[in-house]
């Protein structure tokens, strides 16, 4: 299915399109790490999931950083097919020592602790040589508008 056939099916504004993303893969990019956005899209998918965060550092200069301003994102699965339209609802930026036991609960992976969020983040951010204790890590939140 295109975007365009989803976002018609969702009954949503075209002009009102910001991005097309999945989980642990850049904006627009190759999916490289398939069962891994499969697996945070089914949370999303199943009501557990409203929040998100990335390595600030992960962003380039020419690449904006989420914004509450009304538009929204579809969240692609593995095969990097469109699942759902998501809008952001709050984006804050704390230091990975600082992320809240609120916003690891809020992004519904393992037991939603802080500890675990903690230790799969760690270990995902160090896999890509970017994991620091002061690191900035920027938190997002988000509501789904569609799922199919």
């Amino acid at each position: 299915m295109t975007y365009e056939d989803f976002i018609k099916e969702a009954g949503l504004a075209r002009e009102s399109f910001r991005w097309a993303w999945a989980f642990c893969n850049e904006v627009d990019g190759p999916i490289t790490e398939p069962e891994l956005a499969d697996e945070l899209l089914n949370l999303v998918l199943v009501g557990k999931k409203s929040a998100t965060a990335s390595a600030l550092a992960d962003y380039g200069e020419d690449e904006p950083l989420p914004s509450v301003d009304g538009k929204f994102d579809i969240l692609l699965d593995g095969k990097g097919q469109p699942r759902a339209a998501i809008r952001t609802s709050k984006v804050y930026v704390r230091k990975f020592s600082e992320v809240s036991a609120e916003h690891a609960y809020k992004e519904g992976e393992g037991d939603q602790s802080l500890e675990y969020w903690r230790e799969v983040h760690q270990d995902f951010w160090n896999g890509l040589g970017i994991y620091q204790p002061d690191m900035d890590v920027l938190c997002e939140e988000f509501e789904v508008l569609y799922q199919k």
